[in-house]
């Protein structure tokens, strides 16, 4: 029997356990965001409504609710829960938790909700350890990670489990999770209130993080025990300086727009100006590796065919780690970016060809061209007389790949900036060979 001692002890407790640990949602109804997850009849839904154990990834960015997910899990459905961290457990670990979720299933029925944080940490032997208990179904097994699980986790542990993927916090979601911080018992109680700019001022900094957003609410709570937190409390508290940069009204264009001529223009410093000032504000760093990527074809292409490259492994970079570490990986692409040569032919080229095609340039297909694999298709004289450019000197031979509407038709045109002039002195030669000068 619990004493009056024992539960003071417990209250006690939790009083000392940070924000976002008391204010973790009990309830899957509870929880903010992730509506494609937890909506009637979703596969979350039937595992926390079923009794049968399965087992499933979480994968998305930091602080999404995948362990928040795995709790309520364990909770609603009263099985008992083991936390292992990939960080710090090994083999030996897994299998002692394995086995002791074995026993108590044995012993009284009940099951055990086994949760793997950071699972991608795990190599494939300790990967492997957890295969007897997810194929045998003596745990309900829950991964969290943050990198791809199809690059991080071995195929039969993926193909024997559910994956689903979580999606940052909206800024509404952002909101709701500190209005209820504020009120409920479990949180502040009240006892501060948070002034409006204040509240868009830590929605920015948490970056679709309900996590930071507790944890820097928390820390600027501690700062006025009572009263209202300013911009200014938050500031403090987090050592962050709030950015004049409002995401949704003409500063968002604005700073975009003189981020991507500055580009440009090569001045690396002001692109670099303008990529912390994003990051700062509290933009999605998604939203700026999308917009390198297209910045390095659309205005670099061929002039330095590298360029894209680096801006796609910069936005791999940014979603495995995140923010504050993928900034380096942004600042690294925006680098190359701007200080690479100018050509805004691939763009140019494939406008002019999506402009013909509108206007109904289209034609048929030649004919030695079409699909010849299927039944039938050589009676319709489908590829015939197709010369195979490998069996040709210099893999190039003289004959018609257009549709005759617009075989003189020129849509690419490159420059003779960077490594593109390379490409240019080649295209004419090819260009020449197949078509003849025109």
């Amino acid at each position: 029997m619990e004493s009056l001692f024992d539960s003071a002890a417990e209250e006690a407790h939790r009083g000392q356990e940070p924000l976002a640990v008391r204010m973790r949602p009990r309830t899957l109804d509870e929880v903010i965001g992730q509506r494609h997850l937890l909506g009637q009849g979703t596969p979350l839904r039937r595992l926390v409504e079923s009794e049968a154990p399965m087992s499933l990834f979480l994968w998305g960015p930091p602080g999404t609710g995948k362990t928040t997910l795995a709790y309520v899990v364990a909770g609603v459905t009263k099985r008992r829960f083991i936390e292992v961290s990939a960080v710090s457990a090994g083999v030996k670990e897994v299998r002692a938790a394995i086995d002791q979720a074995k026993r108590e299933l044995g012993m009284t029925g009940r099951q055990t909700v086994l949760f793997v944080d950071e699972v991608h940490r795990f190599n494939k032997a300790q990967q492997d350890a957890l295969l007897p208990a997810v194929e045998n179904r003596w745990v309900t097994f829950i991964g969290a990670t943050t990198e791809n699980p199809f690059f991080s986790v071995i195929s039969p542990l993926l193909s024997r489990s559910l994956l689903l993927t979580l999606e940052s916090l909206s800024e509404a979601d952002v909101r709701d999770v500190l209005d209820r911080a504020l009120t409920d018992p479990r949180g502040l109680s009240g006892e501060v209130t948070l002034a409006p700019e204040a509240m868009e001022h830590l929605v920015r900094l948490a970056g679709g993080d309900a996590r930071r957003s507790l944890t820097y609410l928390e820390a600027a709570a501690l700062l006025v025990p009572r009263g209202e937190i300013t911009v200014e409390t938050v500031e403090k508290a987090v050592d962050k300086a709030a950015v004049r940069y409002d995401r949704q009204g003409d500063q968002h264009y604005d700073v975009i727009s003189a981020f991507i001529k500055s580009m440009r223009g090569s001045d690396a410093d002001a692109a670099l100006h303008y990529l912390a000032r994003m990051i700062e504000a509290g933009e999605d760093p998604r939203f700026l590796a999308r917009r390198i990527m297209i910045f390095a074809s659309e205005d670099v292409g061929m002039a330095d065919p590298a360029c894209l490259q680096v801006a796609v492994a910069a936005a791999q970079a940014v979603q495995m780690i995140g923010l504050p570490e993928g900034r380096i990986n942004l600042a690294q692409a925006v680098i190359h970016c701007a200080l690479a040569p100018k050509s805004n032919a691939v763009v140019t080229a494939i406008g002019a060809a999506s402009d013909d095609v509108r206007k109904g340039l289209i034609g048929q297909v030649p004919g030695h061209l079409r699909d010849a694999h299927y039944p039938g298709a050589a009676k319709l004289g489908h590829g015939k007389g197709y010369q195979y450019p490998h069996d040709f000197e210099h893999g190039l031979v003289r004959q018609d790949y257009a549709p005759e509407e617009v075989r003189a038709r020129r849509y690419y045109e490159p420059t003779r900036h960077g490594a593109e002039a390379h490409f240019a002195d080649r295209w004419a030669k090819i260009r020449e060979f197949l078509r003849g000068a025109r």
